[in-house]
C-alpha cells in the first residue's frame, strides 16, 4: 500500500549505529566495510517484507528468479551506500572516486540562478550528489524529503554533520511549499526523490519495468506551479569507492494554459518513470525501495 514504506519499523539500533559510525571514522573505511557483511545477512534472513519485496524487485529487472547471492549483493550495496554516507557527511568526499556527467547543464543553471527541481529516487546515493554540490559555493542545493521512518539513521548521521538539518526541507509541514518557493526564487535546487507514495498523494499510473505501479505527482505539479526547469539526478554506486552522477535535463518550464500543464505533468511522469528505469537495467543492485512497491491503491486495481 501507498503508506507502508513510511510505516516500516525501523530496525536500527541508536547504539548499533553510532558503534558503526565510530568505527567508521576512528578505525577506517576498511573495517566498518567488514561490519557490512553480517548486517546484511541479518537483514536477508530476518527482514520478511523487505526481503519479499526485493525478491520482487530483481525478479522484474533481471527477467529471472534471483539467485540467494544476488539478493545478499541487493542488501549490502544499500548497506554500502549507508556507510559512504557517513565519510562523505564528515566532509571526505576526497576519497572517492566520483565521474559527474551533465554537471555543464547545472553549472550553466547555477550561473543564471535558474532555480530548478531535482527528481531522483530512492535509487542509488543521494549523498553522493549533495557532496559535490557542496564542494562548489555557487550550487545550491537542498532536499525535500520524509525523514520520519530512518530517525535513529538521521540521528547517527546528525552527529557527524550537525549543520545536515539546515540542509533539508522536511515534507509534510505547513512551510514546506513556500521553502521550496522562497529556494526556487533565490536560484537554488531543491532536490526530490519522486518514487514514493504517502497516503493522501495525488498519483499517476505509470508502466515500470513490466506492470503498473503507481507515482506521486506532487513533485511534478509543484514545479509546473513553480514555472522552473526540472531535470533528473542519479547517483550510481559502482562498487568499492566509484560513484557515478548524472543530470540530465527533463522538461522546461511548464505552460501557463491549466489544459496544457496537465499535459505538461503527465508527459513529464512518463519520461520520468522511463528515466528511472533505464537507471534500475543499468545498476539493478542500486534499487532501495524495500517494500512492495507495485502495490496499486484499491480504486486502481484492476
Amino acid at each position: 500500500m501507498t503508506q507502508r514504506w513510511l510505516e516500516q519499523r525501523e530496525r536500527s539500533q541508536a547504539w548499533a549505529l553510532a558503534t558503526i559510525v565510530w568505527i567508521a571514522l576512528h578505525v577506517g573505511r576498511r573495517a566498518a566495510r567488514a561490519l557490512l557483511y553480517p548486517i546484511s545477512l541479518y537483514f536477508l534472513v530476518f527482514s520478511l517484507r523487505s526481503r519479499a519485496a526485493s525478491a520482487a524487485y530483481l525478479a522484474r529487472v533481471l527477467g529471472r528468479r534471483p539467485r540467494l547471492a544476488e539478493r545478499f549483493r541487493h542488501y549490502h550495496t544499500f548497506a554500502a551506500t549507508l556507510l559512504d554516507r557517513v565519510f562523505l557527511l564528515a566532509g571526505r568526499a576526497g576519497e572517492f572516486e566520483i565521474a559527474v556527467h551533465g554537471d555543464a547543464l547545472v553549472a550553466e543553471l547555477a550561473e543564471r540562478r535558474q532555480g530548478s527541481l531535482l527528481l531522483g529516487g530512492h535509487f542509488g546515493s543521494f549523498e553522493i550528489m549533495r557532496a559535490t554540490a557542496w564542494a562548489k559555493p555557487h550550487v545550491r542545493l537542498y532536499f525535500a524529503m520524509h525523514e520520519d521512518n530512518a530517525r535513529k539513521m538521521n540521528a547517527a548521521l546528525r552527529a557527524v554533520s550537525p549543520d545536515l538539518p539546515d540542509r533539508l526541507i522536511p515534507l509534510g509541514q505547513p512551510g514546506t511549499m513556500l521553502r521550496v518557493q522562497e529556494a526556487v526564487a533565490e536560484g537554488a535546487f531543491v532536490g526530490f526523490l519522486a518514487d514514493r507514495l504517502v497516503r493522501g498523494d495525488r498519483f499517476v499510473v505509470h508502466p515500470f519495468l513490466g506492470e503498473r505501479a503507481p507515482f506521486p505527482s506532487g513533485a511534478f505539479r509543484l514545479a509546473a506551479a513553480l514555472q522552473c526547469p526540472v531535470l533528473t539526478m542519479f547517483g550510481v554506486y559502482r562498487g568499492g569507492r566509484r560513484y557515478e552522477i548524472y543530470f540530465e535535463p527533463l522538461a522546461g518550464p511548464a505552460p501557463l494554459e491549466p489544459r496544457d500543464r496537465e499535459a505538461w505533468v503527465a508527459e513529464t511522469m512518463a519520461r520520468y518513470a522511463e528515466r528511472l528505469e533505464g537507471r534500475c537495467h543499468d545498476a539493478p543492485y542500486n534499487w532501495f525501495n524495500f517494500y512492495a512497491f507495485w502495490d496499486l491503491p484499491p480504486a486502481e486495481r484492476a
